[in-house]
């Protein structure tokens, strides 16, 4: 017996959870592009934001360009969030100086000429930003290593009668929108595919279909875009169910429906936000043939939406919520016990040190592109029935 008085003090992996500036893993995420909203939320009505520990300004100018400021403006340190938009930008509500989407300053009005030359001198701090598939996406990195935001063929392709519609209600959190634990006890669930038969498909009740419930054989490997699991599910009668899953880096999640009856590629991407240290978001966007079907698929407990349940039935019947944010704000690994099944999750371990460490040796992570050899990107990501002796 292990008396629990005997506990050294316990501590995370700081390399691999925190995401501030600065930070190894914040500088990693500050190479790709986030999403930080739907498209609507950039309106002419400033909002207020938080994006890998940052507070920032999100608004649209009245030209309809979207545009993402530090907030402290940059002549006495008022926040823009009190700012007006007009046709060149947002203006400053203490002495108005006006600010475009790149930071320019164009007008001082206190001052002779409404500045003159002195506006060219002043520069509020930025983030670029550009729109697709229904979000609003920054880069919040260098800009001489800002890489093109890359485009998905699973959101590409189009079946007919089908567009694409995007979603922020954090679809496969099992919670919340905002999850107040660190995003890497979420994210790493990804490749985490023996959880399924144990937390979603006997101790909480069948929360899938029936062959979810199945326990998997799991294959583990890298990808060009980050790691994926193959998992083969025995259906009897010589025919086996084959899915594959994809953590594409840096934070996306390539699932496909564990509830859909029809089988076929992914068809919808969801990006892991870290909002700060111990708190995260998730934006999807998804192929669709009917508007708002991307809110009908959150996950059931006991028949309920988990914002439904008592606090009894939280207790009964936990999902990936419940085990992901009880273990802490940030989770403690110097207490875990890692075993075979867990490779998934080491190998992303892993990847993710081997990408911190070219980031901070000057290279450029895995999965990012430049204007002169971007493409669509092709995921594997998917589900088929195929017969025993073809699985692989």
């Amino acid at each position: 017996m292990r008396s629990a008085y005997d506990l050294t003090s316990p501590s995370y992996d700081e390399s691999l959870t925190l995401v501030t500036r600065g930070t190894p893993m914040g500088e990693l995420l500050r190479r790709y592009w986030h999403p930080v909203g739907l498209v609507e939320d950039a309106t002419q009505t400033p909002r207020q934001i938080r994006v890998l520990g940052e507070d920032l300004i999100l608004f649209r100018d009245h030209a309809g360009r979207p545009g993402l400021l530090h907030p402290r403006c940059a002549h006495r340190g008022a926040s823009l969030l009190y700012g007006r938009t007009e046709e060149r930008g947002i203006r400053c509500c203490y002495h108005g100086w006006l600010f475009d989407v790149d930071g320019n300053c164009l007008e001082q009005p206190c001052e002779p000429n409404g500045g003159g030359r002195a506006c060219a001198k002043v520069q509020q701090p930025a983030y670029p930003v550009e729109e697709l598939y229904g979000l609003i996406f920054a880069y919040l990195g260098p800009l001489d290593r800002k890489p093109v935001l890359p485009r998905y063929n699973v959101l590409e392709e189009l079946g007919p009668g089908e567009f694409i519609e995007a979603d922020d209600t954090s679809i496969g959190s099992g919670g919340p929108v905002i999850v107040p634990c660190n995003w890497l006890q979420h994210y790493e669930n990804v490749m985490d595919p023996f959880h399924v038969p144990i937390l979603h498909g006997s101790f909480s009740g069948v929360q899938f279909n029936e062959r979810m419930g199945l326990m998997p054989k799991v294959r583990f490997e890298e990808s060009p875009r980050g790691i994926q699991s193959t998992q083969i599910r025995d259906l009897g009668e010589g025919k086996v169910h084959r899915r594959i899953t994809e953590a594409v880096l840096p934070t996306i999640r390539a699932v496909a429906s564990p509830r859909a009856t029809v089988d076929g590629p992914c068809s919808l991407l969801g990006w892991v936000l870290p909002i700060d240290d111990t708190s995260f978001r998730i934006y999807s966007a998804g192929r669709v043939t009917q508007a708002g079907t991307l809110r009908t698929i959150r996950s059931h407990f006991n028949g309920k939406l988990w914002q439904e349940l008592t606090e009894a039935e939280h207790r009964d019947f936990p999902g990936d919520y419940e085990a992901q944010v009880s273990q802490g704000p940030i989770t403690l690994h110097s207490e875990e016990h890692l075993v075979s099944s867990d490779r998934g999750i080491g190998m992303l371990r892993r990847l993710y040190r081997e990408q911190v460490k070219r980031v901070a040796e000057g290279g450029d992570p895995i999965g990012t592109a430049f204007a002169d050899e971007a493409g669509l990107v092709a995921l594997a990501a998917g589900t088929e029935v195929v017969a025993d002796a073809a699985h692989g």
